[in-house]
C-alpha cells in the first residue's frame, strides 16, 4: 500500500470545507506498442504471456471486484469470468484504451452485473455517490479556530498527531493493517474505489480516471476525502492504544 494515507502532510492543505469541483474527463491514452505486442502473443495462444498477465493483475482484480460483491467466493467467480471474457474478446480489442484499462473495465462491468443480480447497489451508478457539490469537511471543523478569532483565525486548534515517534512494528502490525482495511471498507463506495486503485494498487491518477470515467478534479477530491477519513480513523485508533 502507498504511504499516502499515513503522511501527516496529506492534511496540510485541509483547512475546512472543500469547494465545488468540476472539470472534463481526461483524455485517455490509447494502447501502447507493448500492449499490442502482448495482445498479439495472447492471440497466438502464448500461454506464458497469459500466465504473466494473471500474475500481474489477478490480485488487484479480486480486490476491486470485492468492492461490488464483498463475498470472496462470488468475487473470485467474477474474476474467472473476466479472464474468460478477455480471452474471448481479444480478437475485438481495438486499442482505444490501454490493455490494462480494457481488462479492468470488463471486470467492473461484470462485477456490477453480478452485484445487481445479488441485489446489491452498484458504486458509481450515475455517479450518484460523488456529491462533489455538497459541503463535506475533510477534517472535523472543531479542530480549527473560528474565522472571527482575534489571532490565527481559521488556523489549527488541534494539529494532526505526528506518527514519526511510533515504533515501525506498530505501524506495520497485523492489528493496524486490519484496522486500516476496516476503515477503507467503511468509506462510501466511490471513495473506496479511488483509494483502492491509487493507494493500494498504485495506479496513476490517469489510469484511475480512465477506468472510472471521471475527471481528474473529481478523482482528486474523492481521493483527498478518502485519505482524510482513513487518516482520522487511524489517528483515533493510535490515540486509544
Amino acid at each position: 500500500m502507498s504511504e499516502g494515507i499515513f503522511r501527516p502532510d496529506d492534511l496540510a492543505d485541509v483547512g475546512g470545507d472543500e469547494q465545488s469541483i468540476s472539470g472534463g474527463f481526461r483524455e485517455e491514452k490509447v494502447a501502447s506498442a507493448d500492449d499490442w505486442h502482448l495482445v498479439e502473443l495472447l492471440r497466438s495462444g502464448d500461454e506464458a504471456s497469459f500466465v504473466c498477465l494473471i500474475d500481474n493483475y489477478h490480485s488487484a482484480m479480486l480486490r476491486l471486484a470485492m468492492i461490488f460483491v464483498p463475498k470472496r467466493m462470488v468475487a473470485e467467480e467474477v474474476v474467472q469470468e473476466t479472464w474468460m471474457a478477455v480471452l474471448e474478446g481479444l480478437s475485438r480489442f481495438e486499442g482505444r484504451s490501454s490493455l490494462k484499462t480494457w481488462i479492468f473495465r470488463i471486470l467492473t462491468n461484470r462485477a456490477k452485473t453480478r452485484a445487481l443480480r445479488e441485489g446489491r447497489s452498484v458504486p458509481f451508478s450515475s455517479l450518484a455517490e460523488l456529491n462533489l457539490d455538497s459541503v463535506e469537511p475533510a477534517v472535523d471543523p472543531d479542530r480549527f479556530r473560528s474565522m472571527d478569532a482575534p489571532q490565527w483565525s481559521g488556523g489549527w486548534l488541534s494539529f494532526p498527531t505526528p506518527w514519526e515517534s511510533l515504533p515501525e512494528e506498530r505501524l506495520l502490525s497485523k492489528e493496524t493493517q486490519s484496522y486500516l482495511e476496516k476503515a477503507i471498507e467503511a468509506l462510501p463506495a466511490s471513495q473506496r474505489e479511488v483509494i483502492t486503485l491509487r493507494d493500494i494498487e498504485g495506479w496513476s491518477s490517469e489510469e484511475a480516471c480512465a477506468l472510472l470515467e471521471i475527471s481528474e478534479s473529481n478523482q482528486r477530491v474523492l481521493l483527498h476525502r478518502a485519505r482524510a477519513k482513513v487518516r482520522n480513523a487511524l489517528e483515533r485508533y493510535f490515540a486509544e492504544q
